[in-house]
């Protein structure tokens, strides 16, 4: 893999960010997955999807270490190497919360009340739609190192950068109503069970949350050039 990410960094230094970005996507669109089993209560392919997030999440991390690691430090690299890795942190993170969220789902065999179903379905689009926004961002990123990080394309993405802070809004608009919703629910169900579906929904929201985090670091990037 080292050869592999010195000649990513030969491209472009974002190039690797963009292949670590690649494996966080896979790790969040599988919670779609995830959840729609919960809801047909096919628990045994919740169990092989948790494990596929899991391994995704996994190879999220060796893709970041190697960049860590192998990160030039004498090359000339158009951004701040520090403000390279912090992106890579949080773009990490995002990763590490789809498996917190994997594992919770797995602690025991919860179900989707179908009075609950609808409104958080609509908090996880939400949340993955925050995050595909970021995802599109991160794809923005060779056509700014081209324009020296200035002009048409530099507007661009700081508009892509404000979408992603509304849609992180909207989130916390249905979390709360979510939330609402689940604790209306909560004589209805086992202790244990109340607690994972409030946890869960706790670590859904993070991917909006760190989503934003993202977009905005890198909009700090691109005011200091």
């Amino acid at each position: 893999m080292l050869g592999s990410i010195l000649n990513l960094f030969g491209k472009s230094p974002f190039t690797p960010l963009e292949a670590h970005m690649g494996k966080v996507s896979e790790c969040v669109h599988l919670l779609k997955d995830l959840f729609n089993s919960i809801e047909a209560q096919d628990y045994q392919n919740v169990e092989l999807i948790a494990n596929k997030i899991a391994e995704m999440e996994h190879e999220a991390d060796l893709t970041k270490n190697e960049i860590r690691n192998h990160l030039p430090k004498s090359l000339f690299l158009p951004i701040d190497r520090a403000q390279l890795l912090e992106i890579l942190n949080t773009q990490d993170h995002i990763a590490d919360v789809a498996e917190d969220i994997a594992v919770l789902a797995t602690c025991k065999q919860i179900q989707l009340l179908p009075a609950f179903c609808n409104e958080f379905k609509e908090f996880l689009d939400k949340n993955i739609s925050a995050f595909d926004s970021i995802l599109l961002i991160s794809k923005e990123m060779h056509e700014l190192l081209e324009s020296s990080f200035g002009g048409v394309e530099a507007a661009k993405v700081n508009s892509m950068v404000e979408e992603v802070s509304f849609k992180e809004h909207e989130v916390d608009v249905i979390q709360r109503k979510l939330l609402k919703k689940l604790f209306q629910l909560e004589n209805e169900m086992p202790y244990t069970t109340f607690y994972i579906w409030q946890k869960i929904c706790l670590a859904i929201a993070s991917i909006s949350n760190l989503s934003e985090v993202l977009a905005l670091r890198i909009r700090v990037t691109l005011e200091l050039k």
